[in-house]
């Protein structure tokens, strides 16, 4: 399993318009072939920063992912409505059997 994370913090006047579009971003990634789950949350101590979280089953259907037209258009979004950003962190992981 691939796991990704990611925030985003935005600017106040931007905060609505990339809240709409990580919803639209998070709907559009849960449709995808290989995904998992994919989720945005508003951060508890600082309402302004969005922090994402994905599975994949692989990294190839991440790669696609990648170059889909959504994606770009999402991180056109960010740039323009972002205050700071985080790298986006990718890693591979294995689900424990804690029993």
């Amino acid at each position: 399993m691939i796991i990704v994370t990611g925030s985003v913090t935005a600017r106040p006047d931007a905060f609505e318009t990339l809240l709409d579009a990580s919803l639209a971003h998070v709907a559009r990634s849960r449709l995808e072939r290989g995904c998992i789950s994919h989720s945005v949350q508003t951060d508890c101590e600082n309402p302004l920063r969005l922090f994402f979280f994905e599975r994949w089953t692989d990294t190839a259907k991440l790669k696609v992912r990648f170059r889909q037209p959504g994606t770009t258009e999402f991180m056109a979004a960010v740039r323009a409505g972002a205050a700071a950003t985080e790298a986006v962190e990718v890693y591979q992981a294995d689900l424990a059997d804690m029993a």
